[in-house]
């Protein structure tokens, strides 16, 4: 009897424990879609005050994004902040100059309580008795919203163009093989990324390409053995206080073994990269990690097939 008894008192903490997980993991969901609600209100706000500009690539731009998928909505909306970053706002009025960066400083502020949200709902989200017991039910598994943020709240940056040549490495079982980092600015924010970076001047793509592999991995690629550009990738982002107009060009390579030496990062690397391992696309798909491209769980499948020679524009 003692040890019935013993065994239901275990079970009732155990049950009361779950749901104790479940009943946060649901407050989060719901905390999750309220920032996201406030994200939109504050684009929304912007995007009424930029046409008021009366300016017709700005409001052709505001309009673009409030139409975009939730997809398509980051670089929608980051292509505005481009051309407001553009903007001489001394030509404006003081009071709807005043109105517009206010506007922009809520979004950056609804921005970074979205993120927080989307952050600890994914934390608790890879938990294993989250996954084990499927506690998650059928909600979605929330996103970041990446837009970029001005250096100052209520003075948008002007952008720095970074062009930047990727590899999409891959062995002989299909799987890629990816680093994962943070922005020192947002260091409880991780993410997992092609090996690649910015391409130095004088510097074409397939030659950047090269040289980045080797650094990062310690594998000597031939030119000649890179396929593509077989995507671009066209994105704004902000890292360690700049702000960036990225646009990402990616090759294909495939490996038969590699040793990832990583002796080569330089000092940035070095302090932004916590790991790497291989991926498969399945693995990929079913992960709650943060992603880039945002599409590659679904590309993956198509690496193993001749290029036809078409470069595919990507998320």
């Amino acid at each position: 009897m003692t040890t019935a008894l013993v065994v239901v008192f275990v079970a009732l903490l155990l049950a009361a424990w779950i749901l104790k997980i479940a009943n946060r993991l649901d407050r989060l969901h719901v905390r999750t879609d309220a920032a996201w609600a406030a994200v939109d209100a504050a684009l929304g706000r912007r995007a009424v005050l930029v046409r008021t500009l009366l300016v017709p690539e700005l409001s052709a731009a505001a309009s673009r994004a409030e139409s975009a998928s939730r997809a398509d909505r980051e670089q929608a909306e980051n292509e505005l902040s481009g051309l407001l970053g553009a903007l001489d706002r001394s030509t404006l009025a003081p009071a709807l100059a005043f109105e517009l960066a206010d506007a922009e400083e809520r979004v950056m502020l609804a921005r970074r309580v979205h993120n927080d949200a989307v952050r600890d709902t994914l934390l608790l989200r890879r938990r294993r008795v989250v996954r084990w017991l499927r506690l998650a039910g059928t909600a979605p598994q929330p996103s970041y919203f990446e837009i970029a943020e001005p250096v100052s709240p209520s003075d948008a940056a002007m952008l720095k163009p970074r062009p930047s040549a990727r590899v999409v490495l891959t062995d002989p079982a299909g799987r890629v093989l990816l680093f994962q980092g943070f922005d020192p600015a947002r260091p409880q924010e991780f993410f997992w990324f092609t090996v690649g970076g910015g391409v130095e001047n004088g510097e074409d793509l397939r030659a950047a390409a090269v040289r980045e592999a080797f650094e990062e991995t310690g594998l000597k690629l031939a030119p000649e053995s890179l396929v593509g550009p077989i995507w671009r990738r066209r994105t704004v982002f902000s890292f360690d206080g700049e702000t960036f107009d990225a646009e990402e060009w990616f090759f294909h390579a495939s490996v038969d073994g590699l040793d990832v030496d990583t002796s080569g990062f330089n000092d940035v690397e070095e302090t932004s990269i916590i790991g790497f391992r291989w991926w498969s696309a399945q693995e990929l798909e079913a992960a709650e990690d943060t992603v880039y491209p945002v599409q590659l769980a679904e590309l993956m499948p198509t690496l193993g097939a001749e290029w036809d020679g078409e470069i595919r524009t990507v998320r």
